[in-house]
């Protein structure tokens, strides 16, 4: 690993805002191909991209780490069951149904999620100024779905989706706070590829359902794109970011960023779809920026992160 890749690595605060700006991708072609991809195809072929693509590096250590993946099974189950499988496809039924506003805003109650779940599982503690971050990111993020008008959020009304996307957020939330009892001596990208297999295999029953009853696969160059994009960007990169962060920072911290996302899809919608960026989302990604910096920036936070040792 080249000397400035190990030193950003080392320092994974500074890594926070790629698996947001990636998502932020997965959020806008998942609106995009919403009508013409099935959602629980679309799961299964970004996951089979990613695991297809990580298979050959980690194939031989699988191998050899083979007892210490059947002895933790459970945990590989639950979070391929919870991370890869339903939060993905929970999502992509739901913005069949569910205006993106209601998702983009329901979607944003992850990082209040996780302490709860991490509390209620007696993972990790959570202190006030965290959840005060949490709370002013968490702000910043209606602002920019109410476009600047409390009565347009409190206007929001729900979708028959509306539901799905809120488990499926409590999915990712359970998924992040078990990536914490990944044993010490099981291999990060060995763990994850196990995940996504767990995962698949959860998805292949709904899968057989939904083609068995109609859904048909597109064929063209837009829907091979996205699919190759969200598997290695989306799925493959994020996940391997995201994990190698919750296992350093804590699933609170990490959390927290997970309200780029509104960041970068705003600046996404201005750059693609020639979107003006308005006063409503200035203040917005303000309010954002703060609450991500309160809960990040720190005298340790940029130093080099030590590990910590994931029970076993």
């Amino acid at each position: 690993m080249p000397r400035w890749l190990q030193a950003v690595w080392t320092r994974p605060v500074l890594l926070l805002w790629l698996p947001p700006a990636f998502w932020a991708g997965n959020l806008v072609i998942g609106r995009a191909v919403s009508q013409t991809m099935p959602p629980v195809s679309l799961a299964v072929g970004r996951w089979l991209v990613a695991l297809l693509l990580l298979l050959p590096f980690v194939a031989p250590a699988m191998w050899r780490q083979r007892a210490l993946l059947w002895r933790h099974r459970w945990l590989i189950a639950l979070c391929g069951g919870f991370g890869i499988a339903g939060y993905n496809a929970l999502a992509y039924v739901a913005l069949q149904t569910s205006p993106a506003a209601n998702v983009a805003f329901l979607n944003s109650t992850l990082p209040l999620m996780i302490p709860l779940v991490a509390m209620g599982l007696g993972r990790e503690p959570v202190g006030l100024r965290v959840l005060v971050a949490v709370v002013i990111s968490f702000a910043g993020v209606a602002w920019i779905v109410a476009r600047g008008s409390w009565a347009a959020l409190l206007a929001l009304q729900l979708a028959p989706g509306d539901l799905l996307v809120l488990l499926a957020v409590l999915n990712y939330a359970l998924y992040s706070v078990l990536l914490r009892r990944r044993p010490a001596g099981l291999d990060a990208l060995v763990f994850l590829a196990a995940c996504m297999a767990a995962g698949l295999t959860v998805l292949l029953p709904f899968w057989i359902w939904e083609l068995a009853h109609g859904a048909r696969l597109p064929i063209n160059a837009a829907a091979a794109g996205a699919v190759l994009y969200i598997g290695v960007f989306a799925s493959l990169l994020a996940f391997i970011l995201w994990n190698h962060c919750v296992a350093r920072l804590g699933a609170t911290v990490t959390g927290i960023s997970f309200h780029l996302v509104a960041v970068f899809t705003a600046l996404l919608a201005w750059l693609l779809l020639g979107e003006p960026i308005r006063g409503f989302h200035v203040a917005g990604i303000g309010l954002i920026l703060s609450g991500f910096l309160l809960a990040t920036v720190s005298p340790h936070v940029f130093r080099r992160a030590v590990p910590q040792q994931p029970s076993s």
